[in-house]
């Protein structure tokens, strides 16, 4: 199997149909399949709380999923990729879209813009692997007007690529706004970009485990380097090994908005003062001192998402009770606390022995979690989730050592 059709998220079903539609489309030059697609196989999207539409998952893990939440697929745009930004709308604005799927999040970013711009330029790069899933987008109706914009764009590189035939949308895309639309793997793309050009990076794969090569500490290096100091990246997840490599590659981080899911996504800068708010003192405890912490590697940015998670599987098996405290039953973060249920207190000493910390009360747990004393949910350039992190993963080793005194 190719890395694309590995790589590609969408339903096995409509993936095919959407293939046939377009491979008529060139044969016929019949606009009527794709004019007719939405209306004959409605039942593939899905109606989400705003009056959005998704589309459902390939199965994975036995399980099909909606690529967005059903809270709203165009409101999460807004609420998780736009509202964190802080753009200043009399300079020029560059971002970069991985995973645009149907485009939404470029859409809501040109919404935006119109509204707040007057004199300044907008370039928009979007780069999805599957031309199938950017011809989904094509496909739905747009949830908002720039949606018809972002259509236009990727109409006009699905024509180029020969994929599409027929030029059928009619927005013009305004004289400020530059799209360009990539079709290949994200982890290529990124590395002939140039440094330093881009205000926000949108991050939306599907999932860590169907695409750990979009979480990587070199991936993450690469933003570093083609973002700008003042910029932001944004994700949608809180998982710990996506926040610890954003760490490992020279971020800081901080707590995204929470949007139809019960925790915030993380957002990410080279400047601390970019980013409002810390992450739960558990989630900062837990990246910092635990296995679960381990971030994904691709060191050439170029192998399968199995290597990559079992590799990661590997280096958690050898970090544990060596380098870093073990995840079971979550021990970290009952450093510091009295336990009053013995079976689970017996489990977490267990753990914590093995790194030289007698219980959770003793001086070597206090000493680990100093730090956290001055934990505050606003943070800033000195006190912020980042450097708390960085404090705790050295007083782990010195301990470790036994020479933390």
């Amino acid at each position: 199997m190719s890395y694309e059709n590995s790589a590609r998220i969408i339903n096995d079903d409509i993936f095919d149909l959407i293939n046939e539609c377009f491979a008529q489309e060139k044969s016929s030059r019949n606009n009527e399949s794709r004019l007719n697609f939405f209306d004959t196989y409605n039942d593939y999207f899905v109606l989400t709380e705003d009056g959005s539409y998704s589309i459902n998952s390939k199965e994975i893990n036995h399980k099909v999923e909606t690529l967005h939440t059903s809270t709203g697929a165009i409101s999460e745009s807004f609420e998780k990729f736009i509202k964190p930004m802080k753009f200043n709308y009399d300079n020029d604005i560059a971002i970069l879209d991985i995973c645009a799927g149907l485009g939404y999040n470029s859409s809501a970013a040109i919404a935006d813009f119109i509204k707040n711009s007057s004199n300044s330029n907008l370039q928009i790069d979007m780069v999805e692997i599957s031309k199938a899933t950017y011809a989904c987008g094509l496909l739905v109706p747009s949830p908002i007007p720039e949606h018809d914009i972002t259509k236009k764009a990727i109409e006009d590189e699905l024509i180029k690529q020969d994929y599409a035939t027929l030029s059928l949308e009619k927005a013009e895309i305004p004289e400020n706004i530059n799209i360009n639309v990539f079709i290949e793997d994200a982890r290529q793309t990124v590395q002939g970009l140039e440094d330093d050009t881009y205000d926000a990076i949108f991050l939306d794969p599907f999932s860590q485990n169907m695409a750990p090569e979009l979480f990587s500490v070199e991936f993450f290096k690469q933003f570093r380097r083609i973002i700008k100091d003042d910029g932001i990246v944004a994700t949608y997840t809180s998982a710990a090994p996506i926040r610890a490599g954003f760490i490992e590659a020279g971020f800081y981080i901080g707590l995204g908005p929470i949007f139809g899911r019960k925790q915030g996504g993380t957002l990410a800068s080279p400047n601390p003062e970019m980013l409002d708010y810390s992450l739960p003192k558990n989630d900062e405890i837990r990246i910092a001192l635990s296995d679960v912490g381990i971030p994904f590697r691709d060191p050439g940015l170029n192998n399968s998402s199995e290597v990559i998670l079992e590799n990661r599987t590997e280096e958690r098996h050898n970090a544990r009770h060596n380098t870093k405290i073990s995840s079971a039953v979550k021990t970290p973060i009952f450093l510091g606390d009295e336990m009053d249920d013995e079976k689970l207190k017996r489990r977490v000493e267990r753990n914590l022995a093995k790194m030289n910390i007698p219980s959770t009360t003793s001086e070597e747990a206090f000493f680990i979690i100093e730090c956290e004393k001055n934990y505050c949910e606003k943070q800033d350039s000195e006190n912020n989730s980042t450097n708390r992190i960085l404090d705790m993963e050295k007083r782990l080793k010195k301990v470790k050592k036994g020479n933390y005194v």
